[in-house]
């Protein structure tokens, strides 16, 4: 099992291009379900969650053509299992993303319960109520669900008691081929669900609105062919602008979009950083200071991310000031403090709060990546950590950031990754 060892002290300084996001690449792919025509997708990261989804689509028939390192073209027009195991989804939560399309499109699909998560419960409830409005018929056993509609899904009013990001993706790619108008109340406006209606609207979809809480889709017959440029990585982008400010250093990124990134960009300015951004680049120079404690708490866009929790916390440790960070999202999303506790970190956890008071430096430490925005803050601990930290379990990190060692040497940081593999009795 790979692990990553890093000796911290080093400021960051330097400039690194971002990847596709991964939460825009991932339902999109599964939107190229709906189409029998070729669709060539652009600036796709290498991750791992990547290949299981591509994994997955390959085993119900759609076919793949890899043009170069982050191009992709798919062809569903062979499609003709409809199923997505357990093996899959147990890996990919993500995976739930091809119920809407198979749906819409081929009227059949049976696809796995996610199962447990290591960072809280994510429902899959909010999909098949919508879904059931729309007329699918829906049973739940053995693990799956299996669901049918007989002619078409029907357009209707859908009222989210929650705002969901993937429930929003789900029935916004199921209403595209169903029969009238379909409203979807109380939707996410991620620019990653931003992103999704753009690729579908290119596609040939009628969807208004993307991006508030009211999303108007118009169903059409069919979907064409095209091609489409993934959103960057808005928390890609997020982790290493914090990784900059916690080393006191000065980094640039390309290829981002900074609108995406406005209350980290606050929040960052409050922690004592200097922001510039132009139209796809944002540099951030702490000028060799100490960054100051901040307070967070997470909650859908456009408001803090959960997936940037972790990394604020990580700054937080050795900020001047003491700080609190609230979690709304997940009910299970701190296992990360253990760790950083392991390595000096003061921080109290009570329920969905952690309380944590600022410390000059951190000492490396062996710790363990328990999900993946967690394996992200123990990276940025172990920038600032006096010794060395080795991090186990890093195939968290894969299914999520893109070369990151490399990014992070690209940068001056002192890290790199051991890989470990088993030695057959042969080779011994």
């Amino acid at each position: 099992m790979d692990k990553l060892i890093i000796t911290g002290g080093k400021p960051l300084n330097g400039t690194i291009r971002i990847s596709g996001a991964k939460n825009s690449v991932l339902p999109i792919l599964a939107a190229a379900l709906l189409t029998d025509q070729k669709v060539m997708i652009t600036n796709i990261p290498h991750l791992k969650d990547v290949s299981t989804m591509m994994t997955l689509l390959c085993r119900m028939g759609m076919k793949f053509t890899m043009s170069d390192k982050m191009s992709i073209e798919t062809d569903a027009s062979e499609v003709s299992d409809f199923q997505a195991p357990y093996e899959l989804v147990k890996t990919m939560r993500a995976s739930i993303l091809v119920l809407g399309p198979l749906l819409a499109r081929f009227g059949s699909a049976e696809v796995s319960l996610p199962g447990g998560c290591a960072i809280g419960s994510r429902p899959v409830d909010l999909h098949i109520a919508a879904l059931q409005k729309m007329g699918a018929e829906i049973t739940v056993s053995d693990g799956y669900i299996h669901a049918s509609v007989k002619n078409k899904l029907q357009g209707a009013e859908i009222f989210f008691e929650k705002v969901t990001v993937t429930g929003t993706e789900n029935i916004l790619m199921a209403a595209v081929l169903a029969e009238g108008k379909t409203v979807l109340h109380n939707a996410a406006c991620e620019p990653e669900v931003v992103d999704l209606a753009n690729f579908l609207n290119m596609l040939g979809a009628h969807i208004i609105n993307a991006g508030t809480d009211t999303i108007t889709i118009h169903g059409v017959n069919k979907l064409k062919g095209g091609s489409y440029s993934v959103l960057p990585d808005r928390i890609e982008a997020g982790t290493y602008l914090v990784a900059g400010a916690m080393t006191r250093g000065k980094v640039t990124l390309r290829n981002v979009v900074p609108e995406t990134l406005m209350i980290v960009l606050e929040k960052l300015k409050l922690a004592g950083a200097s922001i510039q951004t132009g139209e796809d680049w944002i540099t951030l120079d702490m000028h060799g200071k100490r960054p100051l404690a901040i307070d967070i708490e997470t909650a859908p866009y456009p408001e803090m991310p959960t997936d940037m929790q972790a990394q604020f916390l990580a700054l937080n440790t050795i900020a001047d000031g003491s700080s609190k960070i609230t979690e709304t999202i997940f009910e299970n999303r701190f296992m990360h403090v253990p760790e950083m506790q392991r390595m000096g970190a003061d921080i109290t956890l009570q329920g969905n709060t952690v309380f944590c008071n600022g410390k000059l430096c951190l000492k490396g430490a062996p710790v363990m990546a328990t999900d993946l925005r967690a394996s992200a803050g123990l990276v940025l601990a172990a920038l600032v950590a006096e010794g060395e930290t080795i991090i186990d379990r890093i195939y968290h990190i894969d299914r999520g950031y893109e070369s990151i060692e490399e990014k992070f040497s690209q940068l001056g940081a002192n890290i790199h990754r051991l890989s470990e593999r088993h030695v057959t009795p042969v080779e011994q």
